[in-house]
């Protein structure tokens, strides 16, 4: 039992009766004060929950002052005191924080508590349109569904990571009328990044568009044929398909990032494209699917609660939401995607927070056809980048392709370290840092300094960290010191710690307790799909440990049995570090360096 549990059941059994028979242990909140001069814990039950037994006590201090009296009854190794109006801080006995260091895991799967989850988790993120090179706003969808789908599996479901590519809608037809009026599909193929040539197609498109609107009707023609069937719109549509793979699978390898579905590749909206029809036909069994004006089919919702969802046009075209429609219904036919007793997967979509109101459309409409029930799909949302001046648009040719953002950060990483293998892992680091530490849901305001930071709360700083406690840890073995051989236990060195009746610095307790606290963060941001969380704790842990190691030479020249058994502690406390930051950064898709 971790030491917050243990402290919260002995709390809970000091309150007065009355009160003890309204508050589950659980509902204790602990924190750990700023300054370990007030204790290591501190509680403010008192005040909180004053109101309950207002009547039989003048104060919040006064009912503090009699827990603290209950308490120390069956817990004298733990000091409490009563502080203020009310809080209540308690103080751990060294004895206590040997055990705790005795009791903390020693691999990496132990870290978390192995719990297999009946229930299969399937993460859709990244999900960038074909023809349009990854911008710098396609990073936050990518790292922050992948870190997510980390977290997932982690905690120990089985995830499947789909790619849900835009490979169809009517941009194609766009597409399409750009390359036969403006294009030369050589020059396209052998130039250095064909996307970017269809790109300026696409935006070509628009601004002749905006002075001939029949450009419009002629590329929804287009997009008709290529639903058809029409050999030459198919093969142009190919065409865009394999030169945008080659770039995108180019970018993931350089970000680390792999998705387990249909090979690797994700399943794209076109591979749901021939399950449409009957789709259709089957949606409109139900009452609530009708046909509006013009012939469009549209879903409608009770009490209006949401704008009706189109699914199909009247010219009779589909949209994003018969597609995600037929995806989502084709994941339920899935056997794979089924738990271990049936159940149905959870879906969660990573995309910004723009598409929330199609969300909520789209999950109300597959729980009203029963597929799906509260719960089972989440929409991970993510703020959008933008200028200072306003939202980047590929349309307009406002956009920073990733590639720049990819190469410039490598660059400033390279005049650090000199290193061009190192920089590599540095800056893909930085810029994934920037992004999971902050709240997702808002949007960033693009910064080349703060992207490209690699100083301070960053991806380096934590990088640093964990290669200086790997090479304390190298100079040790070099000494005949190896603290990572599983016979030399936590346990032992606590045993004799104890024995010897050393004392434990306060930095120390400190360390100990972050680390006793590594699965519950992560499982915090699980629940929350937040890896923030996990970010502020793994800073947290590698400020301290910088601390700890600026403040105390741990491989000093250690003569007698009592620097010995520090010593050794110490190096199991760097250890217990290592390997906390490294499943950590993994966690977040953070790759880390043994060296720098």
């Amino acid at each position: 039992m971790q030491i917050e549990e243990q402290l919260r059941t002995a709390i809970s059994a000091s309150l007065p009766e009355k009160l003890a028979k309204l508050i589950n242990p659980e509902e204790i909140v602990l924190e750990q004060p700023k300054d370990s001069n007030f204790g290591d814990f501190s509680t403010n039950l008192a005040m909180l929950k004053y109101d309950l037994v207002a009547d039989d006590f003048a104060s919040p201090r006064e009912l503090a002052a009699l827990i603290v009296k209950n308490f120390q009854l069956q817990q004298p190794a733990i000091t409490a005191s009563v502080a203020g109006f009310g809080f209540i801080n308690f103080k751990l006995s060294d004895s206590i924080f040997w055990q705790i260091f005795a009791d903390l895991p020693q691999s990496e799967a132990e870290l978390i508590p192995a719990t297999k989850h009946s229930q299969k988790v399937i993460v859709e993120y990244s999900s960038p349109n074909i023809a349009k090179p990854f911008n710098i706003g396609h990073l936050r969808s990518t790292i922050i569904g992948d870190a997510v789908a980390n977290l997932y599996q982690a905690v120990g479901y089985q995830v499947f990571r789909d790619n849900h590519l835009g490979d169809w809608g009517t941009q194609f037809g766009k597409q399409i009328v750009a390359i036969k009026k403006w294009g030369d599909e050589e020059a396209i193929a052998s130039s250095a990044s064909p996307v970017a040539e269809l790109v300026k197609l696409y935006v070509k498109f628009h601004q002749e568009a905006e002075q001939d609107e029949s450009l419009n009707d002629e590329a929804r023609w287009w997009f008709k044929k290529l639903e058809a069937g029409d050999q030459e719109a198919r093969r142009l549509w190919q065409r865009c398909i394999d030169w945008s793979l080659s770039e995108f699978n180019k970018i993931y390898q350089r970000l680390g990032v792999k998705f387990t579905e249909n090979d690797g590749r994700g399943y794209g909206e076109s591979f749901f494209e021939p399950m449409l029809n009957d789709l259709i036909n089957d949606l409109m069994q139900n009452d609530f699917v009708k046909e509006g004006e013009g012939g469009a089919k549209l879903i409608f919702y009770p009490n209006d609660q949401y704008p009706p969802l189109m699914i199909q046009k009247g010219d009779g075209a589909t949209l994003y939401a018969t597609r995600d429609l037929a995806a989502d219904k084709w994941r339920l036919e899935q056997e794979r995607y089924r738990g271990d007793q049936g159940e149905r997967p959870i879906i969660i979509n990573e995309v910004g927070s723009e598409q929330s109101l199609y969300f909520q459309q789209l999950y109300q409409a597959e729980e009203m056809l029963g597929w799906y029930q509260p719960g089972e799909r989440l929409h991970l949302k993510h703020g959008l980048y933008r200028f200072s001046d306003g939202k980047m648009s590929t349309r307009k040719g406002q956009v920073i392709w990733l590639n720049e953002v990819l190469d410039k950060a490598q660059a400033k990483a390279e005049e650090l370290c000199g290193d061009r293998e190192t920089a590599k892992v540095l800056s893909i680091a930085a810029l994934k840092w920037n992004d999971l530490k902050r709240n997702s849901q808002l949007a960033v305001t693009f910064n080349w300094d703060e992207v490209l930071n690699l100083q301070g709360n960053s991806g380096p700083y934590l990088l640093y960290a964990y290669a200086r406690a790997k090479s304390i840890l190298a100079k040790a073995k070099e000494q005949g010191i190896d603290v990572s051989n599983r016979d030399v236990s936590n346990k032992r060195d606590s045993q004799a710690l104890l024995a010897a009746n050393l004392t434990m610095e306060p930095l120390e307790k400190a360390i100990i307790q972050t680390l006793t606290n590594f699965a519950k963060v992560v499982q915090q941001s699980q629940r929350q799909l937040n890896p923030a969380l996990l970010c502020q704790y793994l800073y947290n842990l590698a400020s301290q440990f910088n601390s700890f190691y600026n403040k105390y030479q741990i491989l000093q020249d250690s003569s007698g049995e009592e620097a010995i058994l520090r010593r050794d502690f110490r190096l199991r406390l760097v250890l217990q570090v290592s390997l906390v930051l490294k499943t950590g950064l993994n966690i977040l898709g953070i790759e880390t360096l043994e060296h720098l």
